[in-house]
Formats: structure tokens, C-alpha cells, sequence
């Protein structure tokens, strides 16, 4: 069953272009790993999959169902995006975090802290945690729904190599449970162990498919290799 089918998804800013030509789709189960450079247009594209970004050409379709015409497939969604922002000197702990905005069962709570291993930090202020259980607070929040499909936008950066190494383990046993993954990341050692598709990105999209068909591939490798260095030479000459 496919779960996320893109066709032809274009995006602009201005003259500019962020996504060009976007194909693909995500099967029941599967574990996406989206990999590219920084100013790829990873962002963008999980901007254009949850709706926030409603200015593009192409079709996005969730369920079977074109996302322009309704937003009930959200309910099915968690997102976890990259860094998140928040006061941390403000007074709300972590149960407090994860029930905002929702309405859910005190079990429902729990369980999400306990996938993510942090129920013992329930009552803590959420500006007291380390970033990586930090981060692990807003997967949970992300988790309390049930969503059928979690999204992940480059959510280990600035975390210990331990807090990343735990997170992966945690992401590994969420996929077992059958809970369908799209993870953005710069960290091909990981993409290569947790994901069963990959997906490069660089406003274009040069390969997708099944990662050992990628990562066994030396030509491929080498391609992705020298453009994610004119991307970051490009970023780099632009000030980025």
C-alpha cells in the first residue's frame, strides 16, 4: 500500500529553484532515508508534505488522497523537525509539552515517554534535559497520536554521539512495530544501517530506491559525493 505518492512536485522561490521535478513514493512500512547537502531542499520538501508550503506545481498525495484538498491525513502524521524552538526558561515540563494542543489519555502519555525512555523525566522541566532528551520529548509528542507514518527532519543535530546512537536503536525498534519512517539526514553510516529505501536529494532527485542498490553502488556514491561538495561550495560562496 503506497502511503506518500509525489509526482512532478515543483517548487519556487521567486527565479529561484528549490525542487525540481520530484517522483516518488513511500510504501506501508517502509523506511525512508532522504539524504543530501545542506540547502538541498530537504526542509522545503517536508514544508510541501505537511502543508505549510501550499505554493507548488505537482501532486502530493497522502492515503490515496491529494493533500490540497483535504488536511484530515495530518491526524495520521508525526513530525519531528529539526531543532525545535522553544523558551527554556519557561515553566512546563515534559508531560505538559507532550499533552499541549492534543487530547490524550494519561496511558497514551505514558506510553509515548516509555518508547522514547524518558518516563522517569515526566515531571521535569523540559528546559532542564539535555538536548538529546530533549529531542527524544518531542518524538514522544510526535508518537502520542499513533501516527501510521513519522516524518524526521535532521533531528540528531547537536545531540552526543550516545544520544544519537540511542535514538537510532529507538528508531529501529519503532519501524519493527511497523511504523512507516521518512528521515532526513546527513549521516550515511545510519541511513545505510536503519533504512530499507533511500532517496538523494539535491533540488533534484538523482536516485531512489533501495538502499543496497545505493550504497553497493560506487558510481553512485561517488556522484552524490562530489554534489554535496558543490553544494557546500555554493553555500559557501552565497554566505550560507
Amino acid at each position: 500500500m503506497k502511503i506518500v505518492e509525489i509526482k512532478k512536485l515543483n517548487v519556487k522561490y521567486g527565479k529561484s529553484v528549490v525542487l525540481k521535478n520530484i517522483n516518488f513514493d513511500v510504501e506501508e512500512n517502509d523506511f525512508l532515508g532522504i539524504i543530501g547537502p545542506n540547502g538541498a531542499g530537504k526542509t522545503t520538501l517536508f514544508s510541501c508534505m505537511l502543508g505549510m508550503i501550499k505554493q507548488y506545481e505537482g501532486t502530493i498525495k497522502f492515503f490515496g488522497n491529494n493533500i490540497q484538498k483535504s488536511k484530515k491525513y495530518l491526524k495520521n502524521i508525526g513530525y519531528v523537525q529539526q531543532k525545535p524552538s522553544f523558551d527554556k526558561n519557561f515553566p512546563i515540563t515534559v508531560k505538559e509539552v507532550i499533552e499541549m494542543g492534543l487530547n490524550c489519555s494519561e496511558d497514551k502519555i505514558n506510553d509515548a515517554l516509555n518508547q522514547v525512555l524518558i518516563h522517569e523525566l515526566a515531571n521535569k522541566r523540559i528546559g532542564e534535559l539535555s538536548t538529546g532528551q530533549q529531542q527524544r520529548v518531542f518524538i514522544a509528542k510526535a508518537l502520542v497520536g499513533n501516527p501510521k507514518i513519522l516524518i524526521l527532519d535532521e533531528p540528531v543535530t547537536g545531540i552526543d554521539t550516545h544520544s544519537t546512537e540511542l535514538f537510532y536503536s529507538m528508531l529501529n525498534k519503532m519501524h519493527l512495530s511497523k511504523i512507516t519512517i521518512i528521515l532526513s539526514s546527513h549521516d550515511l553510516n545510519a541511513v545505510n544501517m536503519l533504512a530499507n529505501k533511500v532517496a538523494c536529494l539535491n533540488r533534484t532527485l538523482f536516485f531512489h530506491g533501495v538502499s543496497k542498490d545505493f550504497f553497493n553502488n560506487d558510481t553512485l556514491l561517488k556522484k552524490y559525493s562530489e554534489s554535496s561538495m558543490q553544494k557546500h561550495i555554493q553555500n559557501h560562496k552565497n554566505g550560507l
